[in-house]
């Protein structure tokens, strides 16, 4: 089937208690994981694309690299999206070339002027036939040129008028998530009785109240990313300094994706299963140089780490 927008698959989603995964893609290894990981469980997928991502590998290449996918894997519907458009004239030109979803992130501007600018994005793509994602409240951390130093948690009495207003498809919220790979400090998290840091939990009373006053609309939540310990230890292992490297549990993911939350955002995790692969293939084959060879096991470590999100995070498994 060819690319789709995200309509659907939220409305499926929201009836029937899962969540969609967006993973972010930067090159053909990942791209390949995910989709083939989707493919064998029956799972839609959303493959977003960030500024950073387009800078990176370029647009084109981007593009053909999810349209291959959808070649590759015909059985499962699949949404190109933007993560984190920065300003009009980049969502624009992901419409024009190709994305059937974008999100406009005005999240750091004053709400009038967020409001402005999802609108306008809001009427250039309703035009195309491609959906938007709008965003209120800020995720603090930093994760490819997203950066806050300090994250606003949304205010469930301003997401009626945001909506209504712009017209936006879906709606990123802030409830304690925050990007990249550092989502809290050790002090902010207790211990457990294996020794192992607990981070705090998310704000699931703004959760039910933005779900309350926009019900039966999709819900996303960004820097969602758990940071597998598994793969933290691998990086630090084979070379590595990543102290207190912490994610958001996988059991709050799953009870939000029980709730509204219809889209849940996922990079960091990835990105560490390369990264944590990659230098341990090095630690123990020294004389290898081949991308190909350090590549392959990367690309199946990410897709057996997406089949673990499908089945057991995000409850989508069988649901394409």
């Amino acid at each position: 089937m060819p690319l789709v927008t995200s309509t659907e698959m939220f409305k499926k989603a929201y009836e029937g208690g899962y969540a969609i995964g967006a993973f972010n893609v930067n090159n053909m290894e990942i791209v390949q994981g995910i989709t083939e990981a989707c493919a064998e469980e029956k799972a839609p997928v959303i493959l977003q694309v960030s500024k950073g991502a387009r800078a990176y590998a370029n647009h084109t290449y981007l593009v053909k690299l999810v349209e291959a996918a959808v070649i590759e894997c015909p059985d499962i519907p699949i949404v190109l999206h933007l993560d984190h458009g920065p300003d009009f004239e980049t969502c624009k030109s992901c419409i024009d070339g190709g994305f059937t979803s974008v999100m406009i992130d005005g999240s750091s501007l004053s709400f009038e002027d967020n409001i402005a600018v999802t609108r306008k994005v809001v009427e250039y793509a309703h035009d195309h036939g491609v959906v938007v994602e709008g965003e209120l409240g800020t995720l603090a951390g930093i994760e490819d040129e997203v950066a806050h130093d300090v994250g606003s948690y949304t205010r469930p009495e301003e997401v009626e008028e945001f909506v209504s207003k712009t017209g936006v498809d879906s709606l990123a919220i802030a409830i304690g998530t925050s990007h990249g790979a550092y989502k809290f400090k050790p002090e902010q998290c207790t211990v457990n009785e294996e020794g192992i840091l607990v981070p705090p939990a998310l704000r699931f009373d703004i959760l039910e109240e933005v779900s309350k006053r926009l019900p039966g609309f999709p819900i996303v939540l960004h820097g969602s990313s758990s940071v597998p310990q598994e793969y933290v230890k691998m990086v630090n292992d084979h070379g590595g300094k990543m102290p207190n490297a912490i994610g958001v549990p996988e059991s709050q993911l799953r009870d939000a994706a029980k709730l509204s939350v219809c889209k849940i955002n996922i990079d960091s995790d990835l990105r560490l299963a390369m990264t944590g692969t990659i230098r341990k293939f090095f630690v123990e084959h020294p004389d290898k140089f081949d991308p190909r060879e350090y590549l392959k096991p990367a690309r199946a470590n990410i897709k057996e780490l997406v089949r673990h999100k499908l089945v057991d995070v995000l409850g989508c498994a069988g649901k394409a």
